[in-house]
C-alpha cells in the first residue's frame, strides 16, 4: 500500500541508469534497495561506501533541487558538529524521463537502525544521546534562528494539525486523554534562544550497536530551532529511568522538558492514523511515544507540569 499520494515508483534498473552519470565505473549488481521505514525517500545502497536517496513523492523538480542543495549544506554543517558519524553529501543527480526528480548521493554509514525499545534501557545510549545534544547546543548558530512551518518554532501553530490528527485517531487511540495532554502543553512559552538541532531525532535516524549510539542519519533538515525540540528523542527511544538520566545530564528545566514532550506529541500524534496500514514501523513508533507520554502524565499529573497551571 502506498504511503502518500503521487508516490513515485523506482525500479532498480532505473536507479542504476540514473546513478551511472555520477559513477561511471558503477557495477549494476552493487546497487541494492535498503529496506527501511523511510517516509520521504527510496534509499539504495551503492557499493560498500555510498548511498542514494530518491524522493518518494513528486514535486516541482527545480524547487526540489534547491531543497536538496540546502539539505546538502545542512548535512555538511551537521557533519562538522556531530561527535558521531553521519552521512556526508557527495552529489545531486539529475531527473530523467524515467524518474522526474533530482536525487542525492552521499556516504554510507554502517550500523543497525534503532527502534523504540531496542536501547530504551541503555544507560550508555542515554549518555551518548546527551553528548550529541550537548555538541549541537554548543555549536554556533551564526546569527540564524528557526524559520519555516515545521517543528521547532511555536508550539501553538501546530494546534490545527494536532486537532485533525485527534479526529482521525478516534478508533485508534485514547483521544480524549491525549487531547487533554496536548491542551496542557500547546501554549508553553519558549525556554531559551534557538540552538543547533537535528530536528528529526526519531529511531529511524539513529544507528546503534551494543547499546551505544554509532551514527546519525538524515541531517538534511538540521539547523537552529527551539532547544527543546531534539528532546523528542527521549520520548521516542528511552524508558522513564533513562529519560531521567538524560534530563539530568542536560540540565533541562521543567519548562524545557515539558516543551520537549509537547514536540514529541506533535510528531507522534500523526504517525498512527497516517501510517496505520502503509508503514507499520512508523505507526508503532507513534503508539510507543504516545504511550510513554501518557504514562509519564499519569504518574505525575501535577509535578513536572505544575508550572502550566
Amino acid at each position: 500500500m502506498a504511503m502518500h499520494e503521487d508516490q513515485l515508483d523506482l525500479p532498480l534498473e532505473v536507479a542504476v541508469r540514473l546513478l551511472s552519470p555520477l559513477l561511471p565505473d558503477l557495477v549494476p549488481a552493487d546497487v541494492r534497495r535498503v529496506q527501511s521505514a523511510a517516509t520521504t525517500s527510496h534509499v539504495l545502497r551503492v557499493g560498500p561506501d555510498l548511498a542514494a536517496r530518491f524522493p518518494i513523492v513528486a514535486s516541482d523538480p527545480t524547487t526540489a533541487r534547491a531543497a536538496l542543495e540546502a539539505e546538502h549544506r545542512a548535512m555538511a554543517e551537521f557533519a562538522r558538529i556531530s561527535p558521531f558519524p553521519t552521512p556526508e553529501p557527495l552529489a545531486i543527480g539529475d531527473p530523467s524521463p524515467e524518474f522526474p526528480m533530482p536525487f542525492s548521493l552521499q556516504t554510507w554509514i554502517p550500523g543497525t537502525v534503532a527502534g523504540p525499545v531496542t536501547v530504551a534501557a541503555s544507560d550508555a545510549f542515554a549518555e551518548d544521546l546527551a553528548a550529541l545534544l550537548t555538541a549541537l547546543r554548543s555549536a554556533r548558530t551564526q546569527g540564524r534562528s528557526f524559520s519555516g512551518t515545521g517543528r521547532g518554532g511555536d508550539l501553538a501553530t501546530h494546534d490545527d494539525w494536532v486537532q485533525e490528527c485527534l479526529r482521525r485517531s478516534r478508533d485508534l487511540l485514547p483521544v480524549r486523554e491525549l487531547g487533554e495532554l496536548w491542551s496542557r502543553r500547546r501554549d508553553l512559552e519558549r525556554a531559551g534562544a534557538d540552538v543547533m538541532s537535528h530536528r528529526d531525532l526519531i529511531p529511524a535516524n539513529l544507528l546503534v550497536a551494543g547499546g551505544r549510539l554509532t551514527g546519525v542519519l538524515d541531517a538534511g533538515g538540521s539547523g537552529p530551532a527551539d532547544p527543546a525540540l531534539d528532546l523528542v528523542a527521549a520520548w521516542h527511544l528511552l524508558d522513564a529511568s533513562r529519560r531521567t538520566r538524560l534530563r539530568a545530564r542536560m540540565g533541562c528545566s521543567s519548562l524545557e522538558w515539558e516543551r520537549g514532550a509537547a514536540w514529541a506529541f506533535a510528531q507522534a500524534i500523526g504517525l498512527v492514523w497516517y501510517y496505520d496500514r502503509s508503514n507499520r514501523t512508523m505507526a508503532a513508533l507513534g503508539r510507543s511515544t504516545l504511550s510513554r507520554l501518557l504514562e509519564a502524565e499519569r504518574s505525575d499529573p501535577a509535578g513536572t507540569n505544575a508550572h502550566t497551571r
